[in-house]
């Protein structure tokens, strides 16, 4: 029979686990020694910062659709972890966090390093799971997986006291989790279609988890067949072609005015697996709260999701999967002749809005990620962490395939470079990671990572020596009293040296090209610094 330990291993290769990324700790050796025995069938990745390790596995899970594992010690590497799970809570990112804990001899006595994980975890996780029986440890591991992907996703922590994980288990469930799907009624789906025939300006707005090449295809043949402009909520823009006719554009952060007033004036909004969260909705006002004023037709694989905030005029619970399928059904049937200016209205907007800008001084963004878009495959995927110099990534860069968009909609700094890493190693292709200079050195002694695996990413950082987004802030409440904003920063490319990471820094734009071509030619990580006017806090805008 095997032990806890193995059952663990053997439930990970049951759910194709392809990676798992951990800071090691003597509480789970023994899950440690039983990964060494699957280390042809699972990649084992040593990270520098349990936060790193959360947030590898979060971005595993947006672009897998299923669970990513991290595996920290208990305590400290816990509570380091967290910002990786509430990432994942926010973001409906399947995860499971395997934390080795203090012995069942000693639970309650605030023994070393103890925490009750329970009371940490609660308000942001989808369960805390404690394996206290050997003999359910396969019961107890299966139940965590299929909870992480149920419903909405999220992540779920499993407690594994280290006295038990050489105990004797059975094995583990050989199946892997296939979470219920809710499926659409076919009267609400005539209801849809009834409310269409009489529309007379109708936004189709997407975001949420659990996308597939399938679903894109389908929202994309329904868009096509009536017309209907499509919006993404933040952070979301790659459920939909940024290069499409019927794109107009992204809800969130410094969204396009002329957008927000084309949404805020629709009759008719069909939200597809997003919250309509407090980013996405402008604070709750679009569509407002409870009642919208619009006709809503909210459509979200969780039914608490659907009422929480809002009254919608038709919910629907259902899986992205078996929406997106009965939309494109439901398209030929709507005739939208009639939007087809606002459509194209909509998509003169987001091409206006996207067109480069200028800058007064030092190096314009807009034309480095115009670059950078222009240079990249449309496969590549762009990652971020929090700060306004990745109002220049979304607002500039097209993502036109999913799996390309792999940004924090929690607003976490330190995301970025893990999640770049993360992708490059899944997907083995060049991932590239866009970091403000405060962003970037929330992680950047991952650079360590990617060098040891051999991450092929491409790290661009804007360096403008303030953390930006308070800076601006700062100017609108307390204009010229900078307070706890400015950095001190290090030379960023001698810094990426430092690990043998081949590093570039650019102090003019038209120096940026042949950085650039000299990085892609690299094979491994490589690192391209670009000074920036602290000025030029957002695009189009100056302090």
């Amino acid at each position: 029979m095997p032990t806890v330990s193995e059952t663990i291993v053997q439930a990970l290769r049951a759910e194709q686990t392809s990676h798992v990324f951990c800071v090691p700790g003597e509480s789970y050796l023994a899950v440690l020694d039983a990964l060494y025995d699957a280390r042809d069938d699972i990649e084992l990745i040593t990270c520098r910062h349990e936060a790193a390790a959360a947030n590898m596995a979060e971005a595993y899970g947006k672009l897998k659709g299923r669970a990513g594992v991290c595996m920290v010690t208990r305590g400290p590497g816990a509570t380091h972890a967290s910002i990786g799970i509430h990432t994942a809570f926010q973001d409906s990112t399947p995860l499971v966090m395997f934390v080795g804990d203090v012995g069942t001899d000693m639970l309650g006595r605030e023994a070393f390093q103890e925490v009750d994980y329970n009371r940490y975890f609660g308000a942001f996780a989808k369960g805390i799971i404690a394996l206290d029986r050997p003999e359910r440890a396969h019961e107890t591991v299966a139940r965590a997986f299929a909870l992480a992907r149920s419903g909405r996703p999220g992540p779920v922590v499993v407690t594994l006291p280290e006295d038990l994980l050489l105990a004797e288990a059975p094995p583990a469930v050989s199946a892997p989790a296939r979470p219920a799907e809710a499926s659409p009624d076919a009267g609400r789906i005539a209801d849809v279609a009834n409310i269409l025939s009489t529309a007379q300006r109708p936004i189709l707005w997407l975001g949420g988890p659990g996308w597939t090449d399938e679903d894109c295809a389908h929202i994309r043949r329904f868009a096509e067949d009536t017309n209907i402009p499509v919006v993404t909520s933040w952070r979301r823009k790659d459920r939909f072609d940024n290069t499409h006719r019927n794109y107009a554009g992204e809800l969130g952060l410094g969204a396009n005015p002329k957008l927000v007033e084309r949404v805020r004036n629709a009759d008719v909004i069909i939200a597809l697996g997003t919250r309509l969260g407090e980013v996405a909705s402008l604070g709750y006002t679009l569509p407002a709260v409870p009642e919208a004023g619009q006709t809503l037709v909210h459509i979200h694989a969780d039914a608490d999701t659907l009422t929480d905030v809002r009254r919608p005029d038709i919910a629907i619970q259902s899986s992205i999967r078996l929406a997106a399928a009965a939309l494109a059904e439901l398209g030929f049937m709507v005739d939208g002749e009639a939007w087809a200016a606002g459509r194209a209205d909509a998509r003169a907007d987001y091409e206006a809005w996207t067109a480069p800008t200028e800058v007064a001084s030092g190096v314009n963004m807009a034309a480095i990620i115009t670059q950078l878009s222009d240079a990249l495959p449309a496969n590549t995927a762009f990652t971020n962490g929090a700060g306004n110099f990745a109002a220049w990534l979304h607002r500039f860069h097209h993502h036109r395939t999913l799996g390309t968009q792999l940004a924090p909609t929690n607003g976490a700094m330190g995301y970025g470079v893990p999640a770049a890493i993360a992708a490059a190693l899944i997907s083995g292709k060049r991932s590239v990671c866009v970091a403000g200079d405060g962003d970037f050195l929330m992680s950047g002694s991952e650079l360590a990572t990617a060098v040891r695996y051999n991450a092929n990413v491409l790290f661009v950082i804007v360096d403008n020596g303030q953390l930006g987004t308070i800076r601006m802030h700062q100017e609108k409440e307390f204009a010229g009293r900078q307070s706890g904003t400015a950095l001190t920063n290090p030379d960023f490319a001698a810094y990426a040296e430092s690990f043998g990471v081949k590093g570039w820094t650019v102090e003019a734009t038209e120096d940026f090209a042949p950085a650039l071509a000299e990085a892609l030619a690299q094979d491994g990580p490589a690192l391209i610094t670009c000074r920036t006017d602290p000025d030029e806090i957002a695009p189009g805008r100056r302090i």
